[in-house]
């Protein structure tokens, strides 16, 4: 049915419960005999009358409603129209002088009303009827774990769109008072402790997490529970994914790893970072990778001046570029394939393009393969990062941001510590130049191309067992938009000298979490099982996000510390790098390599002959 048909169906249907209820009044207020003068009067104002309520109908848009989903605000809609056509037929009959008595007007109100309301209910009763059966006669047995509202909502979505063939046996809550009620005609048959009972009970084939305010403490709890069973688990998006708390089917999805960090939604002050980012020179160095792609993303929701992208692989390049020139056409990108080691080539881009803000994230990152290959590492970690803040401080750039990393921290590999040279060559720059210097230092994201989660997902695609180097190894994760959201915000604070420490939550084992990718792939660890291979050159245990000298303190975010300058000798700095620079690119000797990187770092704490190669 076209939605002019609809519209001109339900006006008519207004139309006549209008003159009807108006004439009913009469007949109820004169007990079915009504006085000639009365019905001559009744008689002139109908059509006047009808036009006042039709058009206080429009106003209030009382047809174009979607009377399925029909709420109190569709109730008080009616009253507020039948209202204000009463008042209005009120005013005409004053303004007429015809003669109507008072209790016509009440009375009238009430039945149409009743009439226009009872119709709405009535559609609504109809289709939720033959709707209902969505939930009751699917073939796949599902429980909904949250009877709150998320919960309510997916059932009712479920009523009108069922593609997925459930059938809804019961909710799962803890909250005591609900058990043994029900929702929407589905009773809460159990607590999450019971899931496993309930499963063989009720033939359950599926789970669907409806709580969108679940920490992923909450989650991975949740996924513990069902770890003995083979039903598939689904979720809705969490609560900072909703718009305006509207919930379809097509929303429900399986459980990701990224529901398994789920934490409060990062605030950002757009304000403050429009301000430094809007209608400015950008460059982002590591523009192809994991944190430079996104960095590249969010920079340009800003609609800087223009926006440089700097990378050494053309592929990753070619496709960021492409991307921010579909979804910001108005944002100027420069693609630049060039190395941060290569002086002249900075200096260039630098020269030609005058960036105000430098997001420096062009790293080695690996840190096995950073053992095998300590001379690129210092190269392109530490002079690399001093050949762009130099630089910036030469071309008079206001804020440069060094993406860092936690395994700086009484580093124990060659990856972290070169990180932590950075670190200092950062900080000892901020003493002489007028650019803002700061460095931002977080552990690892999800979804980057060198994590473990891809090594994780590409055994699992080849049926191979997943490694894991040691059942202790624990990391601090966070997802990738996450990070960046954060890191542009440090850029926004930064006075200069900082290095600022992202709130990373609870660490998690990475035996937990190949577990949980096992879980969460479908399969059991029968099927894939988990095979400890030892820990590898430059790892460590447990990651640190401080040392004990450096100390922290809060921000004006509550995601975002500051750990307190780093004390450097400027002129003992000097000499140790230019020794390191001459290890790196004339000698190539790895113990000489290493022994340059300890004196600068004396916390660099693991002895040469434990190394590779």
């Amino acid at each position: 049915m076209s939605s002019f048909k609809r519209y001109l169906i339900i006006l008519l249907y207004d139309a006549f419960v209008i003159i009807l209820s108006l004439y009913l009044a009469l007949i109820l207020r004169f007990d079915g005999s009504i006085p000639e003068v009365y019905l001559q009067s009744y008689l002139n104002l109908l059509p006047l009358f009808l036009l006042a309520h039709l058009f206080s109908s429009y106003l209030l848009s009382l047809q174009k409603r979607l009377w399925r989903y029909a709420s109190i605000k569709e109730l008080l809609a009616i009253i507020y129209a039948v209202s204000l056509g009463t008042i209005l037929s009120i005013a005409i009959n004053y303004f007429l002088q015809y003669t109507l008595p008072r209790s016509f007007y009440i009375i009238s109100w009430g039945l149409i009303i009743a009439g226009i309301g009872s119709s709405r209910l009535a559609w609504r009763i109809y289709r939720e009827g033959i709707k209902k059966g969505n939930i009751s006669l699917g073939s796949h047995p599902a429980l909904i774990i949250g009877a709150g509202s998320a919960g309510a909502m997916v059932i009712k979505e479920l009523m009108h769109n069922n593609e997925k063939n459930l059938h809804v046996v019961g909710f799962v809550d803890d909250d005591i008072f609900k058990q043994q009620t029900k929702l929407y005609g589905i009773p809460v048959v159990g607590t999450r402790e019971e899931i496993p009972e309930l499963i063989k009970k009720y033939k359950v084939e599926e789970i669907i997490i409806a709580i969108p305010s679940a920490s992923g403490k909450t989650i991975r709890e949740i996924l513990k529970i069902c770890s003995t069973t083979s039903t598939k688990i689904s979720t809705l998006p969490g609560i900072y994914e909703l718009i305006e708390g509207t919930v379809t089917v097509n929303q429900i999805r399986e459980v990701n790893l990224e529901d398994l960090l789920r934490r409060e939604p990062v605030k950002v002050d757009l304000s403050e970072i429009a301000q430094y980012l809007h209608d400015k020179r950008v460059l982002v160095t590591g523009a192809g990778g994991s944190i430079g792609s996104e960095l590249c993303r969010q920079v340009a929701s800003f609609l800087p001046q223009n926006l440089v992208l700097l990378g050494h692989d053309e592929g990753p390049i070619f496709n960021i570029e492409r991307e921010l020139k579909e979804k910001y056409p108005e944002v100027p990108t420069v693609p630049i394939i060039g190395d941060v080691k290569n002086i002249d080539k900075i200096d260039l881009i630098f020269r030609r393009y005058h960036p105000d803000v430098v997001f420096h994230a062009a790293a080695h990152k690996h840190v096995p393969l950073m053992e095998i290959n300590p001379s690129e590492a210092v190269k392109n970690n530490i002079f690399g990062t001093r050949n762009v803040a130099e630089a910036a401080d030469r071309f008079n750039s206001d804020i440069f941001v060094l993406v860092s990393t936690d395994k700086a921290v009484n580093p124990s590999s060659v990856m972290g510590v070169t990180k932590h040279v950075a670190e200092i060559i950062v900080q000892n720059m901020f003493k002489h130049s007028k650019t803002r210097f700061v460095a931002v230092r977080f552990g690892n994201v999800l979804g980057s191309s060198d994590s473990v989660i891809p090594i994780f997902q590409e055994q699992i695609a080849k049926g191979q067992p997943l490694t894991v180097t040691h059942p202790e190894m624990t990391r601090y994760f966070m997802t990738i938009p996450e990070a960046v959201q954060l890191v542009i915000q440090t850029g926004a604070m930064a006075s200069g000298g900082e290095i600022f420490v992202l709130d990373m939550g609870e660490p998690l084992k990475i035996l937990d979490l190949a577990k949980d990718m096992i879980r969460l792939s479908g399969f059991s660890e029968e099927e894939v099982p988990i095979k400890i291979t030892g820990i590898r050159p430059g790892e460590k245990l447990y990651e640190e996000l401080l040392t004990d000298e450096e100390g922290i303190v809060a921000s004006k975010h509550q995601r975002i510390f500051v750990t307190s300058p780093m004390q450097v000798n400027e002129r003992k700095l000097k000499i140790l790098l230019a020794e390191l620079y001459n290890c790196a690119t004339g000698t190539l000797n790895r113990e000489a390599i290493l022994a340059a990187l300890k004196a600068i770092v004396p916390s660099y704490g693991v002895e040469y002959d434990e190394r590779v190669g």
